[in-house]
């Protein structure tokens, strides 16, 4: 977009309020996605579709599910393993596990039957209250810890260690956990807001900590990875500050789907990342976003919101009068990027999408004419007064159908 049009507040910041180096993004939605308890669990040639939108979106790397939950669940990893495999995907794998031997073990036999190295993504609660309700000591936690590491790297497996609920947990007890993870052999740690309660300060103070307490002072190279749920609706917003403050990895789920009120959104992740120019996805190609979220959303079972942004029904839609004028002049200039930027901080376009113009009680006479041209209708007065005047005594944006009357009528 022509940037003498726009003036980007956005863009006035120190270099150090955006993410240091490259952003990598890890996909839930096949795993902590489906813990929502509205969602169904697909089928496995519908999870295979999905994992090849991910790809297609340039995605880095997908949980494949947790196999120590069962039969089914073992069959579905080891499909979306094999799959990855025979089509040479660019997309790396990890599977969920408890802190359990019997969670972990069948990661590497799915590794060893495929061929595909899976990291084994081995979770215990941290927090007070967590540690409190269970009756856990901090020796059992510690030793827990170290046993899990120790076991996932004996059998060949890249160990990435998660902590549920690090936002509420006590310094020390954060410092120990990672600490100790990392000094048996874990190279990638994931620090989590499990209960959405984090706000975009405290990831970055979280974040921070981590990395000036248990990172730096290791001195092992360790990828760190934010994991945010979505309970005060700052999932996005956490991310962004956790990329900020050092984090290298974000996790996400399609349409923020999961456990509650949901995951931080990867589709907008995905665009947040691409209109703000962060590497590597300033480049990437993501025309097919919508059809990865319409994708889950019917193999899930869950229905995207009309207001959902970017993917939502009513994103790039309007019936009102002043947007639509404003829109209709600038497609009359003939330039696509102006119509798409003049009332919208979304550039439709970019994400393979265009402005849809309605007509409803709030529009103008320049929504018809713009509606009728569209679909190649004579805008004659006659035709135009009459939808106008039926639009102005709907309580509803008109459908195709009620327009087409109005034309119709007209001719008679």
């Amino acid at each position: 977009m022509n940037s003498d049009l726009i003036y980007d507040w956005n863009t006035i910041h120190p270099q150090s309020l955006r993410p240091a180096g490259s952003v990598l993004l890890n996909d839930e939605t096949l795993r902590d996605g489906l813990q929502s308890p509205s969602v169904r669990d697909p089928l496995v040639q519908d999870k295979i579709a999905i994992l090849h939108l991910m790809e297609s979106l340039g995605i880095n790397s997908a949980n494949l599910g947790l196999p120590g939950a069962g039969p089914r669940a073992v069959e579905h990893v080891t499909a979306l393993a094999r799959e990855i495999v025979e089509h040479k995907l660019k997309i790396r794998a990890n599977c969920a596990a408890r802190t359990h031997e019997n969670d972990i073990r069948p990661i590497a036999e799915i590794t060893q039957k495929t061929g595909l190295p899976i990291e084994a993504a081995t979770f215990i609660g941290s927090s007070p209250i967590r540690r409190y309700t269970e009756g856990w000591s901090d020796d059992f936690l510690l030793q827990t810890t170290e046993k899990a590491v120790r076991y996932a790297v004996s059998l060949g497996l890249t160990s990435m260690y998660v902590t549920e609920d690090t936002t509420r947990c006590d310094p020390e007890m954060v410092k120990k956990l990672y600490s100790t993870a990392i000094s048996y052999g874990a190279r990638a740690i994931v620090i989590c807001d499990t209960a959405g309660h984090a706000t975009p300060m405290g990831a970055f103070a979280l974040v921070r900590f981590v990395l000036e307490q248990a990172v730096r002072p290791s001195g092992e190279k360790i990828r760190v990875d934010w994991h945010g749920h979505c309970d005060r609706g700052l999932g996005v917003a956490n991310a962004m500050a956790a990329l900020v403050a050092g984090a290298d990895c974000v996790h996400g789920s399609a349409l923020g789907v999961g456990e509650r009120v949901g995951n931080t959104q990867m589709d907008l992740m995905l665009v947040n990342l691409k209109l703000m120019g962060i590497s590597p996805w300033a480049g990437q190609d993501l025309t097919r976003l919508k059809d990865y979220c319409v994708a889950v959303a019917r193999a899930t079972g869950i229905p995207i919101p009309a207001n959902y942004p970017v993917v939502g029904e009513d994103a790039f839609r309007t019936a009102t009068g002043v947007h639509a004028a404003a829109i209709v002049k600038a497609y009359k200039k003939n330039d696509v990027e102006l119509a798409n930027a003049v009332y919208s901080g979304v550039p439709s376009h970019v994400f393979g999408l265009e402005q849809i113009i309605d007509i409803g009680p709030m529009s103008g006479k320049s929504n018809v004419h713009y509606w009728l041209e569209r679909r190649g209708i004579a805008a004659t007065d006659d035709v135009v007064d009459r939808v106008y005047a039926r639009a102005k005594q709907s309580d509803h944006t008109l459908s195709e159908t009620e327009i087409l009357d109005c034309v119709k009528s007209s001719h008679h």
